[in-house]
């Protein structure tokens, strides 16, 4: 950067023996000008960017976090009639009624309160049977990251509550899972519906 300043400042001091017209010496001006004007511009353009992450953690912190809808691809967001813990009841109720396991709740927007944070309820289910996962991850070793089965129960920040799940096409084409197998997956999104109902 130094260097760069001290051709901008030869470039514009013009000695009077050289015979230089005052055009070539507006010119000059002009050059330097629009180098400098370049240059701090370029230099404003990645302030942002690397400012940027450092806002949005700090602002996170301070108040609750937006909850908006899943643009992920292969997320299916289905509205629940109920409320989040009526919702996250009846899903127990219907893996248990079924005879699926149910390995774990994860309570995100509990474990975010306990870290001084706020955020629209947010629970995540863990289930699904030894008998229909094992010939997946057999057959598709990279799908054991997205199995056991999940949903996704939240609420929105108007209060509405929201059934999600990866959709068993999505989880076929990720790992290439095949056809057959296709069927021990796409309980998932029976079992949404009937909780979200």
């Amino acid at each position: 950067m130094n260097t760069f300043i001290e051709r901008l400042k030869a470039r514009m001091i013009v000695a009077p023996d050289h015979g230089e017209t005052a055009s070539s010496r507006a010119e000059n001006w002009a050059a330097a000008i629009a180098l400098l004007v370049g240059s701090v511009g370029l230099l404003m353009a990645f302030i942002p960017i690397s400012d940027r992450s450092s806002i949005s953690s700090t602002t996170a912190t301070n108040k609750e976090l937006s909850m908006p809808l899943s643009n992920a691809k292969g997320m299916v967001d289905v509205p629940s009639k109920h409320s989040m813990d009526q919702t996250v009841g009846r899903l127990k109720e219907i893996l248990k009624a079924k005879g699926v396991t149910l390995f774990a709740v994860i309570d995100h927007s509990g474990e975010a309160e306990k870290a001084g944070m706020k955020m629209p309820p947010t629970k995540l289910l863990i289930f699904g049977s030894p008998k229909a996962g094992t010939p997946i991850m057999v057959a598709a070793p990279s799908s054991a990251i997205d199995l056991p089965l999940k949903i996704l129960i939240w609420e929105d920040n108007n209060g509405k509550v929201w059934v999600s799940y990866n959709s068993a096409e999505h989880l076929k084409e990720r790992h290439g899972i095949p056809q057959e197998l296709l069927p021990n997956i796409a309980v998932v999104e029976a079992l949404a519906t009937k909780a979200a109902e």
